[in-house]
């Protein structure tokens, strides 16, 4: 077996190189041959020419780049796999959005699992993570710091719920990522008890109606635009972050402005984003999250892509493992 997964899996100026496989893992940049972990716009770039993913993946890449998403595009589903120059590549459950996946490579005996971006909490919107023991585990740690310690979402969206309950004359403006936080936040507050219409701004409904068509129940949705500022009075309208701050949300009467983040837990990004209902929902794994999954997976070495590297590396160690910081770069933090 391989004693050194760096001398064919390595950081490059592209991205994440798996040598013997001569692909790339989340491409920062259009390459001959990618495997992309889930949709978000930070792991999935367009312009590459043979893309490889989940269905559901690919189609979320069509739906936002057309024809761009890929010139060759096949799918894998989970639990499938398929062999490319000798390397044994399979998929498994992310839990972090719909078709997001973990990317199993299995070459001369040896094990590496690049986790993507992941979640370990209950999420009626996607597959929820699967463990996978493997040699190399390679993880993300946008929340690697003690403080990060996750809400509970259900509790989260109750809060909301009542507000809506409480304030019934406000608009309640929740600023969302379009991809994944949005419909996991629909999906939350109708588990809560809310069965009126929401409203959605231009941006979102494209990839709602895609959750829908793949069986995600998220009740009645009508579009913004359609409303005047009168009907909007104690409605829940979910809009981009960027949008709150635009001259599109002056339409509102008196709105209640709330962020789903999970840097919501920093109280200073809250009173920057003027969230006066702060939701600390994250779709990353916070700290107890990371240190868990890196019990579980039993790698002896563990990779960090990208987030706050220091603590985690630190912690590896304190654990009896090898770690290490690949510092890749293009990841972003997405409004979580």
């Amino acid at each position: 077996m391989i004693s050194d997964p760096a001398t064919w899996l390595y950081p490059t100026p592209s991205g994440l190189y798996c040598e013997p496989g001569d692909f790339y893992i989340d491409p920062s940049r259009p390459v001959e041959r990618a495997i992309v972990t889930h949709g978000h716009a930070d792991h999935a770039r367009p312009g590459s020419t043979s893309v490889m993913a989940t269905q559901q993946t690919l189609d979320i890449m069509q739906v936002r780049y057309g024809a761009r998403a890929g010139e060759e595009l096949q799918a894998i589903g989970y639990g499938e796999g398929i062999t490319i120059n000798g390397v044994d590549v399979g998929m498994a459950p992310a839990g972090h959005i719909l078709g997001a996946a973990q990317i199993i490579l299995d070459w001369k005996g040896y094990r590496a699992v690049v986790s993507g971006d992941y979640k370990r909490a209950a999420d009626p919107t996607c597959a929820g993570f699967e463990v996978v023991r493997c040699d190399l585990f390679i993880t993300e740690a946008t929340f690697g710091l003690p403080v990060f310690v996750h809400e509970n979402a259900a509790a989260e969206a109750a809060r909301l719920v009542a507000s809506l309950a409480g304030s019934p004359h406000r608009t309640h403006l929740l600023g969302v990522y379009g991809l994944g936080k949005c419909q996991r936040m629909i999906s939350l507050v109708r588990a809560a008890g809310y069965d009126r219409p929401i409203y959605l701004h231009g941006a979102l409904t494209g990839l709602c109606d895609y959750y829908i068509s793949q069986g995600v129940e998220l009740g009645d949705l009508l579009p913004v635009a359609d409303a005047d500022p009168e009907t909007l009075s104690g409605q829940l309208v979910l809009c981009p972050p960027s949008a709150i701050a635009d001259r599109w949300s002056r339409r509102m009467s008196n709105p209640l402005t709330a962020f789903a983040s999970g840097w919501m837990r920093v109280k200073a990004r809250a009173r920057q984003r003027g969230a006066e209902l702060p939701l600390i929902v994250s779709d990353h794994a916070d700290w107890p999250e990371l240190l868990q999954t890196i019990s579980d997976v039993d790698a002896g070495e563990i990779w960090v892509t990208h987030g706050r590297e220091d603590a985690l590396l630190h912690q590896i160690s304190a654990m009896g493992l090898r770690g290490r910081a690949l510092a890749l770069v293009g990841f972003e933090d997405e409004g979580e």
